[in-house]
């Protein structure tokens, strides 16, 4: 499938006690895996339903690779060794020469929408990034041979400069930016996501009202 365009969604197990460290000590470890597990699934699904580009796992750890708990349906590859930057740059080239979008799987607000603009956006320039708000991003995607460069080194991850970095690394290059979002990563973040559930959740039941469909009690 070259040319293809290709969604990668990089995962986590989700295990009590090893995801979402940051807002389990602020929420619970119980309570940041449900998060997780249950924000994770729902965008793997969401966005693997769109026919315009396929969709595969990126797992960590790589043991995981074949766990009952990812959604069925879905390939799967292990993310391997090293850091982000490192994981982030074999997946680029692995799918080379693309175009390739990588995402993670903790962004509730992150919709089909969002991929698409990507992929648009890699018509005219050889990178693009989705900026996060804490100064990080939650997208990368590349095509052609910018996958090949150094993109990642000397990154300050989990830092406000995350993104910075990166772009110092990519001066030269063509490069896109495309709508701001943020990840489940702390208490106030936790509070709009389960805001959100909620409204989906009145508008699901409303539709199924007018329609004259009885509610479960």
């Amino acid at each position: 499938m070259a040319g293809f365009p290709t969604l990668i969604i990089m995962v986590k197990a989700p295990r009590i006690g090893a995801v979402k460290t940051r807002l389990a000590r602020e929420v619970g470890m119980a309570e940041a895996w449900r998060a997780y597990r249950t924000a994770s699934t729902n965008l793997a699904r969401r966005l693997a339903a769109d026919a315009r580009w396929r969709t595969m796992l990126a797992v960590t750890p790589d043991e995981a690779l074949d766990a009952a708990f990812w959604p069925r349906g879905l390939a799967r590859i292990a993310q391997g060794p090293g850091d982000l930057g490192a994981r982030m740059q074999r997946l680029l080239q692995r799918f080379a020469p693309g175009p390739t979008v990588i995402v993670g799987s903790d962004i509730p607000a992150l919709l089909p929408a969002h991929i698409a603009a990507a992929f648009r956006a890699l018509h005219r320039a050889g990178l693009v990034f989705g900026p996060a708000a804490d100064g990080g991003y939650w997208l990368i995607g590349a095509r052609g041979l910018v996958r090949a460069r150094r993109l990642f080194e000397k990154v300050r991850w989990s830092s406000p400069h995350a993104l910075q970095d990166t772009l110092e690394n990519a001066r030269g290059l063509e490069v896109a930016l495309i709508g701001e979002l943020e990840d489940l990563d702390d208490a106030a973040a936790h509070r709009r996501w389960r805001g959100r559930l909620g409204r989906l959740h009145v508008s699901f039941d409303r539709g199924r009202a007018e329609r004259g469909t009885p509610r479960r009690r």
